[in-house]
């Protein structure tokens, strides 16, 4: 291997709100893990793209939660996907493409078991399918509300929700994801929620009152969708990109509404249906390859001295469908971009 040296990032302090740049995080070198480092079963990753998900800012909080908090001094935790460029495990030959939860390495020792090959079109967003289908049973005829609509997971979403004969509204931060999500995406509708006239279109919009709202954002969006429920809608809480970077998280104010209304408000973790992984990929692989549905990827470039920043941006509205960071030039992107 002509590469000798191997870059990674680090947690070097909690942030008590938005992630600061030089000092949430620092970036370290060592030398790349040997071949003979291995043991059986083991693998030596290269991280080709890194995957830039909103739960990230949740790992930085040291609080109890579904997983653990990265701890101080640990690599960033994160997704990626890469190249097996070593190998004493039969599973995962050299020169296959996998994916896991690697951190932010540019190499990194893994046991095969915590990896996956990728052998079909690959969409990390599994989470798409599992929580429109599985929590929030969308069918025929419902009316569909999918804050966060632009971004990875709620793009897919109201795709899905519109296969399965839904009528769906989604919410972006900006004119150009509206257009879209509208033109491109098929969505029935879309709203710039930076409007000043925001809360009045939201309410025009949904005066047939909504069946079902799929939440990756929180705050204000959140409020006027439980004002707008159907009674025994199903409102599937996915994030709250709103409220991650701030000290003073705030809850829904129309919370009480959920009485009468007899709404059921969801959260879950994609952790919890990793048993119907494969066959979830399997169908949005098919959709895919059928045209049903489009997806989108804001690639970032520059190494992993740029994660730093472009996870920051995640937060800023920067992407439009998922974030993934390139740590190096590989047709591997071919298979995973839109």
């Amino acid at each position: 291997m002509s590469v000798s040296t191997s870059k990674s990032v680090h947690l070097a302090k909690r942030p008590k709100d938005r992630i600061i740049p030089g000092e949430t995080f620092t970036l370290k070198t060592g030398e790349v893990p040997k071949e003979s480092d291995l043991k059986d079963g083991e693998v030596l990753f290269q991280s080709l793209y890194l995957s830039l998900d909103p739960a990230m800012r949740g790992w930085l909080n040291d609080k109890r939660s579904y997983i653990p908090p990265v701890q101080i001094g640990e690599v960033m935790r994160g997704a990626a996907v890469g190249l097996v460029k070593a190998s004493k495990s039969d599973a995962f030959p050299v020169g296959n493409y996998a994916t896991g939860t690697v951190g932010w390495n540019e190499f990194a020792i893994m046991n095969s078991k915590q990896l996956e090959k990728v052998d079909i079109p690959h969409n990390g967003k599994i989470t798409d399918a599992l929580g429109v289908l599985d929590v929030g049973k969308v069918k025929a005829g419902d009316f569909v509300v999918v804050s966060g609509a632009a971004g990875a997971t709620g793009s897919v979403v109201g795709q899905i929700a519109k296969i399965k004969g839904a009528t769906v509204l989604g919410i972006a931060g900006n004119d150009d994801k509206v257009r879209w999500l509208r033109d491109e995406l098929g969505f029935d509708d879309a709203l710039n929620y930076k409007d000043q006239d925001f809360p009045k279109k939201f309410r025009e919009a949904t005066k047939g009152l909504i069946d079902v709202f799929f939440d990756n954002v929180g705050g204000e969006v959140l409020d006027l969708a439980l004002a707008q429920a159907n009674p025994h809608a199903r409102f599937v809480i996915c994030g709250a990109i709103s409220q991650y970077n701030s000290s003073t998280p705030q809850g829904p104010k129309n919370y009480l509404n959920i009485i009468p209304m007899r709404i059921r408000m969801e959260g879950f973790i994609v952790f919890d249906y990793a048993s119907q992984y494969p066959s979830a990929r399997e169908q949005l692989a098919r959709w895919l390859a059928e045209g049903k549905i489009q997806r989108k990827e804001t690639i970032v470039t520059g190494g992993l001295e740029k994660a730093e920043q472009a996870l920051l941006d995640l937060y800023q509205g920067v992407n439009t469908g998922y974030g993934m960071k390139e740590e190096k030039s590989s047709n591997m992107l071919m298979s995973i971009s839109r």
